[in-house]
């Protein structure tokens, strides 16, 4: 525990592929000691990365992998909630019960479970960050992703929440939403995709991953409640047929 006591200690949930990747080895880059809590590793960490496997509908399971932080850290200082099932899309006909729920226990469950945990494993420290990743889908979409949406809307608003729960302690709560974040195949996107952006291009990882240090910077804990959107401008377009 000694060595880490000069190192900011970040957990990322969804944190071995897609945009968590990117957020696991950027924060690692930067000098943070990232833990990553994952179903499973879709992506190779880097090797003073920890992974700890965890199935965010599980709530022993995340009690088990914080209690296994507290004990080899002592403390923690940084929570991304990213972990989501986040390519779900279905009729509202064919959709099961079961199906919704999913979502919904993963994506704002999970994370409400993890912002609990780590509010008792941040206490006694002088500085803290909830950062949860959310998308434009709370507020904008298309047909078929009730479920998803649901989920980012709920993030977005226990977001909002939490952050005046918590203003007697030192953690902020923020939220970053995505627009289209493309992680793989970028030079397959056609002029069209890119050129529909008003930045006049798709998003890729990096955006994401800088907005989140940005809201982790020690200096920036005026910003709070906040819902960074990160599209190129998407949700500001007025767009006619």
């Amino acid at each position: 525990m000694e060595k880490y006591k000069l190192k900011k200690i970040c957990i990322i949930t969804g944190g071995a592929g897609g945009i968590g990747y990117h957020l696991s080895e950027g924060f690692n880059k930067k000098g943070y000691k990232v833990i990553v809590l994952d179903i499973k590793k879709q992506e190779k960490l880097s090797e003073d990365i920890d992974f700890i496997k965890v199935d965010l509908r599980l709530e022993t399971e995340i009690k088990y992998a914080f209690s296994k932080i507290t004990e080899k850290y002592g403390a923690a200082h940084i929570l991304i909630n990213n972990g989501a099932i986040s390519n779900f899309n279905k009729n509202i006909e064919d959709i099961s019960i079961k199906e919704f729920d999913d979502v919904i226990n993963v994506n704002l469950r999970g994370s409400f479970i993890c912002c609990k945990e780590f509010i008792e494993v941040n206490k006694g420290q002088i500085y803290g960050r909830i950062i949860n990743i959310a998308s434009t889908r709370w507020n904008q979409n298309e047909a078929n992703w009730e479920a998803y949406g649901a989920s980012k809307g709920g993030l977005i608003s226990m977001t909002n929440t939490l952050a005046i729960s918590l203003s007697k302690t030192p953690i902020t709560v923020n939220a970053v939403s995505p627009g289209w974040i493309q992680v793989n195949n970028y030079g397959s996107l056609s002029e069209t995709d890119h050129s529909q952006h008003p930045s006049g291009r798709v998003g890729i990882p990096r955006d994401i991953l800088n907005a989140c240090l940005f809201l982790a910077d020690t200096e920036n804990d005026f910003i709070n409640a906040a819902n960074l959107v990160i599209d190129g401008g998407m949700t500001k377009k007025m767009i006619y047929e």
